[in-house]
């Protein structure tokens, strides 16, 4: 049975796509802001449990943390992608969002280094290496289920939606760490307020586990089970399979590379940006930055869309483009703003509205390059791969880019500018994995309308 014919006898209602996407939905933003709020408090992380005085050594080695939890992705994405594989999508992606609710809320629990020692670094380790697994289980399981309901003439848009869940887990993250700052005080925050965030993801991984109970199995998943058409070992499957090391490979260095480093230069680059050399107020930094997510996440559902019309190549090639001209005029235009300020102010500064708005608009057009590139993403990689190995053949590549790839930036960004001094030389790498995209992408992908995979093709 074809996966259109599987979708079709299931005819799902709209109430029924509206559960799908909205469960799913919520579930990854969930899952991300459990994720992303290491990043989010690196400075207080860096605080309470780096051993050292040095600002520089702490940053370094809380964004070597941060890089640690996207290192283990792939080793989650084979994991779970063998077991979303062989058990089904829904349960499987049940599991991660436990595993990664249980470990972020650990976090909030660790006494600090001047506590136990370097007992509490290696704890938070762990503990970022099993947020790591989780998340490696977490996307492909729902990209999958969703991609799996929708029709192809709206693959895209649907499963646009999951993409944009990414931007809202870091969203959220803001918005808690600045609401929980305001209530509680600057005293209360430093001492034992900040782990409040952390502690809140019991309360959204309760929430998400009642909302993705009520899913039922993917159409597609259920045809093959009852065919007895499912892989026996998918892994093994994922690189043998005809085609799929080319488009393993594709999706690696043409898709997923390039995707996450544009999204993650935006903001966590751009976080850095503001708090660090141009020295803006740390909530004020948060403020404008997540204002730019907020609002960018539009882009990410408008071009999933787009892409349901002019296929999914046309976008992420043109998105990867764009990127390699505005890329650095986008971060000089907010060095450029904020300027006149640096030159008369010691200290912190809060910027003028002019400098806000520059910045918010440098920031938009770096979210609207990262829609082009990641809105329609979802839909091309399940589409890429056959179902009997999708949650393996397209969850492996994508965390391995985005895992190594992404996960590093902020890492090796951060040791480019020390060592150079110029705030925009990290920019470089950012700029030449985009280019190594661009190639592979334009040479590896198809164009034309979007289609289901098709068995006898492969």
């Amino acid at each position: 049975m074809s996966e259109a014919t599987a979708r079709e006898e299931a005819e799902p209602t709209s109430s029924d796509i509206r559960l799908v996407i909205g469960a799913s939905s919520a579930g990854t933003i969930f899952e991300w802001y459990d994720f992303f709020i290491y990043g989010t408090l690196a400075t207080v992380i860096g605080a309470t449990f780096v051993p050292s005085d040095n600002e520089l050594v702490r940053q370094l080695v809380v964004w070597a943390g941060f890089a640690v939890g996207f290192g283990f992705r792939p080793l989650g994405a084979i994991l779970f992608g063998f077991l979303g594989d062989r058990l089904g999508r829904k349960y499987t992606f049940l599991v991660t969002v436990t595993l990664m609710g249980i470990a972020t809320a650990g976090v909030g629990l660790v006494p600090s280094v001047q506590d136990i020692g370097l007992v509490a670094p290696v704890i938070i380790i762990v503990l970022r290496i099993l947020q790591g697994l989780a998340l490696g289980g977490e996307y492909g399981g729902a990209a999958i289920y969703v991609s799996e309901h929708s029709p192809s003439d709206k693959r895209g848009f649907y499963t646009s939606f999951i993409q944009a869940s990414v931007v809202g887990g870091f969203v959220l993250s803001l918005v808690v760490v600045l609401g929980s700052r305001a209530a509680l005080g600057p005293e209360i925050w430093a001492d034992w307020g900040w782990r409040v965030p952390f502690l809140l993801s019991l309360v959204l991984l309760a929430i998400s586990l009642w909302m993705r109970v009520k899913l039922s199995e993917s159409p597609v998943f259920k045809a093959m089970k009852a065919e007895g058409k499912t892989s026996a070992n998918p892994f093994k499957e994922s690189f043998t399979y005809p085609g799929n090391k080319r488009r393993i490979a594709i999706a690696l260095f043409g898709v997923a590379a390039g995707l996450t480093v544009i999204w993650y230069t935006a903001m966590f680059s751009g976080l850095t940006f503001l708090r660090g050399p141009m020295r803006v107020e740390e909530t004020a930094a948060e403020i404008i930055v997540g204002t730019a997510a907020f609002f960018g996440m539009i882009f990410f559902i408008m071009f999933g869309k787009l892409s349901d019309r002019v296929g999914r190549k046309l976008p992420i090639v043109v998105g990867y483009a764009l990127t390699l001209l505005l890329l650095f005029p986008c971060f000089w235009a907010m060095g450029w703003a904020l300027e006149p300020q640096l030159a008369t102010t010691e200290g912190p500064i809060m910027p003028r509205p002019f400098a806000i708005a520059v910045i918010i608009g440098a920031l938009l057009l770096l979210s609207a390059l990262s829609g082009m590139t990641y809105g329609p993403v979802a839909a091309l990689l399940s589409e890429m791969f056959p179902p009997r190995v999708r949650y393996s053949s397209m969850s492996i590549p994508y965390h391995i880019g985005t895992g190594y790839f992404g996960g590093f930036l902020p890492l090796i960004a951060t040791y480019i500018v020390s060592r150079t001094g110029d705030p925009y030389s990290g920019l470089w790498y950012t700029w030449l994995v985009v280019l190594m995209a661009l190639v592979v992408s334009a040479w590896g992908l198809s164009g034309g309308p979007p289609k289901d995979f098709v068995e006898d093709h492969a």
